[in-house]
């Protein structure tokens, strides 16, 4: 890893965000305030949103998993090559998936809300520190 980029990482911060996540495609565009995350593309409109909320939705496909949703707060947003690159290895390496949201000031992690304390590890030893 390069000094600039250890650098970023370790003026970088994280916290996780209170709440069980789901993620699901649905049939139509519900009221985004609901939820974390609504996302259109030519395809799908898939949601991510708390647990509680998947009862308001047209649900055509539904992931079982249950998530947490970890916000990475980037020292440098937009300057940091290697920054997701670094946190997804990291995660892999100690044997997890994660989902990316980016969004125009942080990027999120989902895991799966059985893995919290094990990404939490991870991304303290990768630099970043918990908020």
């Amino acid at each position: 890893m390069n000094e600039k980029l250890k650098e970023i990482l370790e003026n970088s911060t994280f916290e996780v965000i209170e709440g069980i996540y789901k993620y699901a495609k649905v049939a139509e565009h519900p009221k985004p305030e609901k939820h974390f995350a609504v996302v259109k593309d030519s395809d799908e409109i898939t949601v991510v949103t708390k647990k509680e909320n998947l009862k308001d939705l047209s649900i055509i496909e539904s992931n079982e998993k249950d998530y947490c949703l970890i916000a990475l707060n980037v020292s440098i947003p937009f300057y940091s090559v290697g920054f997701l690159a670094a946190v997804s290895s990291t995660i892999a390496s100690a044997g997890m998936n994660i989902l990316i949201i980016s969004t125009y000031s942080k990027d999120y992690v989902l895991t799966k809300h059985e893995d919290q304390s094990k990404a939490i590890t991870a991304l303290t030893k990768l630099g970043l520190k918990k908020l």
